[in-house]
């Protein structure tokens, strides 16, 4: 029983990678789109940058709740 929740709870992990992994390319496109504008909103950018560096550390951080700790 405990390692069918367990293996639930992994399951449950990588789809969420999955999704921040899409929103974080979406990001990559708005902002490669932005920067590419005339006059980009410097304030959005900075925003959308800071979201997609969120999501990349979010995405670390749930990869090594997969991944497990192997003794030195």
């Amino acid at each position: 029983m405990t390692e069918e929740r367990t293996e639930d709870e992994a399951t449950a992990i990588r789809g969420r990678i999955v999704e921040l992994g899409i929103e974080h390319r979406d990001l990559d496109d708005i902002i490669a789109r932005l920067t590419a504008e005339a006059y980009p909103d410097e304030l959005q950018l900075r925003r959308l940058k800071k979201r997609k560096l969120w999501l990349k550390d979010e995405i670390a951080r749930l990869q090594m709740l997969l991944t497990p700790d192997i003794p030195a």
